[in-house]
């Protein structure tokens, strides 16, 4: 497309950028809903502690189903994004509103399972559908997309915070407001700076685990997944047994509080991520995000050790939310950036199946080591990850091709 067309499309790309986030925010409501209302489900299906854990399992596994079926299909890059996401709202709106319906956990686990995979329809096509938007500023563009996502994961513990609700009118409003996504995602258009149009060719989705730079982002990305759904998945447990231990009142209303913020605060993160991305470049910021969010996992792992107090826990933990997913948006910009321009959309798509495959393990890991040497040796090993990461993007800098993504551009 010409400059004098990108130019003129210029203005309507933080439009773009608010129906966009709006429509995968709402899309994706699904994926939280099991989580605001486990409380309740316990008590109607009387679930055993692996059947909860399975219910949060089951759309993480579903999800990376659903991408590495849409990678080899090239579905993202074949399809258009808008369509795309309508219909994997629609599918996981369906799924989601079953839940009203099954008789047990056995039903509900598949379901959550379905809904995960039709999810996998709507965030990578949409991070793609972005990129067309933003040449520049393309690392606060998805940052802003993954903040409000983060945001969204953390509302379930606000929800519970404030004495839960009705199972039912929150599985409800959640399916509704994933068709409602789908419907806002219509509303979008692709952006001036328009990828060329790809062809079946289903060997390109492990071409993001070929090439030295490909392979050395998708490391990053792995160690920065490695530590992020499991810190989210557990730490309400964490402080809820902490604040047990220190005899304060309600333990399981502060943790819920407590953790909503810990999420929370990862919301500006991403955007302070993006801006540190487009200003600094992409391996600087995500290697610094890295260490930092591995060193306090650290930190947070001697503090436990030493018996901190929980105010100085909180404090320590609200510095790890804020870094943990502040490089989480920049490593979907760098695939965007140096992918065959016509697989884009199957480089984001794989790149994130493999990611949430490493976050099943994790979730998994955290209580086993937990009930065999305590809370210190799992943020030991949640740090491993980040610092891992953090120097293959060191390598990645060094690396010809990180010239395209050295920032300034965006």
């Amino acid at each position: 497309m010409s400059n004098a067309a990108s130019h003129h499309a210029a203005p309507d790309r933080w439009s773009a950028l608010t129906w966009l986030a709006g429509a995968v925010v709402f899309a994706m409501a699904p994926w939280f809903s099991a989580a605001a209302v486990l409380p309740q489900l316990r008590a109607v299906w009387t679930l055993s502690p692996s059947d909860a854990a399975w219910l949060t399992l089951a759309v993480q596994l579903g999800f990376v189903l659903g991408a590495v079926l849409s990678a080899v299909l090239n579905l993202a890059d074949r399809v258009s994004p808008r369509h795309l996401i309508l219909a994997g709202a629609l599918v996981a709106a369906g799924a989601n509103l079953g839940m009203l319906l099954a008789q047990g956990p056995a039903h509900a686990i598949a379901l959550r399972a379905l809904t995960g995979a039709a999810m996998a329809l709507v965030y990578p096509p949409a991070l793609k559908a972005m990129a067309t938007w933003f040449r520049t500023g393309r690392g606060v563009a998805l940052g802003i997309m993954v903040g409000a996502l983060t945001l969204a994961a953390a509302l379930p513990h606000l929800v519970n915070g404030l004495g839960g609700a009705n199972w039912q009118a929150v599985i409800g409003v959640t399916s509704l407001l994933a068709a409602l996504g789908g419907v806002l995602a219509m509303q979008v258009r692709n952006g001036p700076h328009q990828y060329p149009p790809a062809v079946f060719r289903p060997a390109q989705a492990w071409r993001i685990l070929t090439g030295r730079a490909m392979g050395l982002t998708t490391l990053g990305y792995l160690g920065h997944m490695w530590e992020l759904y499991a810190m989210w998945a557990w730490f309400a447990v964490f402080f809820s047994r902490l604040l047990s231990e220190r005899n304060l009142p309600d333990p399981a209303q502060g943790a819920a509080y407590a953790t909503f913020a810990v999420v929370g605060v990862g919301a500006i993160g991403c955007y302070v991520g993006g801006v540190l991305g487009d200003r600094w470049g992409r391996t600087r910021l995500t290697a610094l995000a890295m260490f930092l969010s591995g060193g306090c996992a650290l930190a947070l792992a001697l503090a436990t050790l030493m018996n901190a107090a929980p105010p100085v826990v909180l404090g320590l933990s609200l510095l790890w939310g804020f870094w943990i997913i502040a490089d989480s948006a920049q490593f979907s910009t760098i695939v965007s950036e140096i992918a065959d321009p016509a697989y884009v959309g199957t480089a984001l798509t794989m790149q994130l199946a493999l990611g949430f495959t490493l976050t099943a393990g994790s979730i998994a890991l955290v209580p086993l080591l937990v009930s065999s040497s305590g809370w210190a040796l799992a943020f030991t090993a949640l740090s491993l990850g980040p610092l891992l990461g953090a120097v293959a993007m060191r390598r990645l800098a060094r690396l010809p091709e990180a010239a395209q993504i050295a920032g300034g551009r965006g």
